[in-house]
């Protein structure tokens, strides 16, 4: 199925939790809705989750291999018509 995938965000540590990367991604997120495209991304932190889900993500899966942290697999289907 055609989508995005979008494999890396980051914000340094010194400029988190001032919005940046929540505009980083709706500027990624304004190209998948132009194309009417799907969107794909790992979390690779359970602090990312909600962000993601703010933006319209729903966890799809979850990967744990040893003792590595948990990625979950998030996917974002904009609704037609939504904002």
């Amino acid at each position: 199925m055609p989508h995005w995938y979008l494999p890396l965000i980051g914000v340094d540590a010194s400029h988190q939790r001032r919005g940046l990367g929540a505009a980083l991604l709706r500027h990624a997120l304004a190209a998948c809705d132009r194309d009417g495209l799907p969107a794909y991304l790992e979390a690779t932190s359970t602090g990312n989750i909600p962000l993601y889900e703010r933006h319209g993500f729903r966890a799809v899966a979850s990967l744990r291999v040893g003792s590595c942290p948990t990625i979950t697999a998030m996917w974002r289907v904009k609704e037609m018509g939504s904002e």
